[in-house]
């Protein structure tokens, strides 16, 4: 498993400032968000931990999932959870020409038109929200790459805190830790609802949501 920061550090943040890393953290306030969904039986469970909370979240999505699994895909909108593009393939930006990696999220963003209950979802626009949400695979992306993604209207949401759901070489104890120890006001917080993170989701989600709300914490969507 290759080297990866659970905190984010803060001179990463400064130098790519045009990134939202963390929202604001003048109230209790996080921002769960989940990756490369929707998968069946995951995404579902993981649906069904939030409302027993409260608690919204995040989705970014697979294009390619969307058109698999396109009831799943509405679900997370009509329970109101925010929805963002995570390339059609999981494209790592690194490995991948800007021409063929913007067209990749074009071809995600087209499952987000077809399958939206509401095409304006797909824009953010609901509740307030004005602009669409990206996150690259593996948060890696060129500074090209990232110039035209913003031009095209996106906002490119990193995070704060990797709960490092993915890795199979920690413990589920590790994982929660990872979270506990350095959530903030404001935190973004990255989980993933895919097969290979299932175990490690199942046993921290239903924790962290318990955890802060306890703590007097809400979770909300990333707007």
């Amino acid at each position: 498993m290759k080297f990866y920061f659970i905190k984010t550090p803060s001179l990463l943040k400064f130098i790519f400032s045009k990134w939202i890393w963390r929202l604001s953290s003048k109230e209790k306030v996080l921002y769960l968000t989940f990756d490369d969904g929707p998968t069946p039986e995951i995404t579902e469970w993981a649906l069904n931990e939030l409302k027993k909370h409260k608690a919204k979240a995040t989705f970014f999505c697979i294009g390619k999932n969307i058109g698999e699994h396109p009831e799943i895909f509405k679900k997370v909108i009509e329970e109101k959870h925010a929805v963002g593009n995570h390339t059609n393939n999981h494209l790592n930006g690194w490995k991948t020409k800007t021409e063929a990696y913007l067209q990749n999220i074009e071809d995600a963003e087209k499952y987000f038109e077809e399958y939206a209950t509401l095409k304006a979802v797909t824009l953010s626009a609901v509740e307030g929200r004005n602009q669409k949400l990206f996150r690259p695979p593996y948060g890696r992306l060129t500074l090209s790459q990232s110039k035209k993604i913003r031009k095209l209207g996106y906002k490119i949401i990193m995070w704060d805190v990797l709960s490092a759901d993915f890795d199979p070489n920690i413990s589920n104890e590790k994982c929660l830790e990872n979270v506990i120890r350095n959530i903030q006001n404001g935190s973004i917080v990255v989980f993933h609802d895919s097969d290979k993170a299932s175990e490690k989701l199942k046993f921290v989600l239903s924790k962290v949501l318990e955890y802060y709300s306890a703590k007097g914490f809400s979770f909300k969507s990333i707007e």
